[in-house]
């Protein structure tokens, strides 16, 4: 499977022409009968040979790790990384496989970080919460940077968002430092800078309006990164799962997963609805629960929601030019609704 990154990129290396790609692209859309701008492709997987060489990589990244403890704990996420770093440097700068260069891009950044915390361990080092939450912003800077490091040379999609998420841990690392009180009212601070990285998931996706570079990749994974941290705070203030749902709560839980619907809609990005899936099917559960229907309630729950997102994917384009035509001139400026072209 090729994503539309590397459409773009055959097309820059003179491999394919322009007419060609966008023939291509036309057929893909005309074949799956959804517009080529409503899939959301991103690239995974181009064979079999990527889980192998993954497979792989997580064995030599173990035994490196796994070496490195035995020696000093903080050897064993320098080891990671360094191995990280070198094996990107033939399978993704080289190669450019996908999973794997996934892998190392995690790798690589969680083994910056393991480092100080080995340290750390090895010094068997107390700290009181602030000063704790202070070290935690200092790790989560240092990752951050990695990420920056490991973008100017492979520019591996996913990194942006590893980066910005990063960057997140250290903004909440550092108000829980500076305010002891906010780690008991944390959720409301996720909230915030989720919705701080779905703002720059779209600074990037509006770059791209047509899906046809690396900068769409990019969003995605910002999507991707965004969602839980505005869905999952947000029922959790909520109090779902927190005990017994009450049928008013569980109506504010599907309005919220309507609402999200409508976000998704529009900037035609599915991350928010698979984000709060577990919290509306539990909703649901509550409300055919408190209907009666005990012992099918899971049946019913799976039923509807399974068929409703069924629907929404069969008539995705359909849906889109709806919403988007709800909101103006603002739907102007978001991903555009695709036309099929006849095969």
């Amino acid at each position: 499977m090729y994503s539309e990154s590397d459409i773009d990129g055959a097309v820059t290396a003179g491999a394919i022409s322009r007419e060609a790609a966008a023939a291509l692209r036309n057929h893909i859309a005309a074949r799956n009968a959804a517009p080529a701008v409503d899939e959301e492709s991103f690239r995974l997987l181009s064979g079999f040979n990527d889980i192998f060489v993954s497979i792989a990589i997580v064995l030599v990244l173990l035994a490196v790790g796994w070496i490195g403890e035995s020696i000093t704990p903080p050897l064993a996420g320098a080891l990671v990384a360094v191995a990280a770093w070198g094996l990107a440097e033939y399978f993704t700068r080289l190669r450019r496989m996908a999973l794997p260069s996934i892998l190392l891009l995690l790798a690589f950044v969680g083994g910056v970080g393991a480092t100080p915390v080995g340290v750390l361990v090895a010094l068997h080092a107390n700290s009181s919460d602030q000063a704790g939450a202070a070290i935690g912003a200092g790790i989560g800077l240092l990752m951050a940077g990695a990420a920056w490091l490991h973008w100017r040379r492979f520019m591996v999609p996913i990194t942006v968002a590893a980066g910005a998420s990063a960057l997140v841990g250290v903004v909440v690392a550092l108000v829980i430092a500076a305010i002891p009180l906010v780690k008991e009212a944390v959720y409301p601070l996720v909230f915030i800078c989720g919705l701080g990285m779905f703002a720059l998931a779209m600074t990037w996706d509006l770059s791209d309006r047509e899906r046809r570079t690396r900068r769409a990749d990019v969003a995605f994974w910002l999507h991707l990164a965004a969602a839980p941290m505005i869905a999952h705070p947000v029922f959790h203030m909520l109090g779902v799962f927190g005990g017994a749902i009450a049928i008013g709560t569980a109506l504010i839980v599907l309005a919220l997963y309507l609402a999200f619907a409508f976000v998704a809609l529009a900037v035609d990005r599915r991350a928010l609805l698979v984000s709060s899936l577990a919290y509306v099917l539990y909703a649901l559960y509550a409300l055919f629960q408190t209907a009666g229907a005990v012992e099918l309630a899971w049946a019913f729950t799976a039923l509807a929601i399974g068929s409703a997102l069924l629907t929404l994917s069969a008539f995705w384009p359909a849906m889109r030019r709806i919403v988007v035509g709800l909101l103006g001139g603002l739907g102007e400026r978001l991903p555009p609704v695709a036309t099929l072209v006849a095969a």
